[in-house]
Order: structure tokens, then sequence, then C-alpha cells
């Protein structure tokens, strides 16, 4: 179902939606616009989405283990040590 609603575009978006119509990419002005909010309806809800893994991320990792710098730094140096033995690279 369509709703009608009024829109204000300032004259550059205008001519921009304009040419995309005139192009072909679109069927209409309304057409074009839809696709519009569409797209941002999409990269709101993947905002969202990434946000929240991000948020249960944040609260797996402040639930788990932490080490210390020394121990961080000591553990990358042995897996450095490790990919380049894995690789054939010697110091």
């Amino acid at each position: 179902m369509s709703v009608k609603a009024s829109i204000s575009l300032t004259e550059s978006q205008d001519a921009f939606v304009r040419s995309l119509v005139a192009e072909g990419r679109f069927s209409s002005v309304s057409a074009a616009i839809q696709h519009g909010v569409e797209m941002l309806r999409d990269e709101t809800e993947a905002r969202r989405s990434h946000t929240e893994a991000l948020k249960m991320l944040l609260a797996e990792r402040r639930a788990g283990k932490f080490v210390n710098l020394e121990e961080g730094r000591r553990r990358t140096l042995a897996m450095i040590d490790r990919k380049k033995a894995e690789y054939g690279f010697s110091d």
C-alpha cells in the first residue's frame, strides 16, 4: 500500500533525482525517492545490528579472563615466532 506524502527537496536534489529518471534508472521521481528511503532503512538496520553485535562482544569480553600487558606481549611475540617458523622466516 502506498501513502501519499509531501516532501521538499533542494534544487540540486531535485535535479539529481530527475536526472536518474531521465537516464532510465528509475521509472519516476517517486520510485527514486522510495529506493533512497529503502537504502536508508537497510543502512540503519545494519548499523543497529552491528552495534548490537559489538555490545554483545564487549559484554562477553568483560565477562572473560583478562591478561596483563606483559602477558599479552609475550603471547603476541610467541605467535609471531610461530608464524615466522611456519612460513620459513628467520630473524
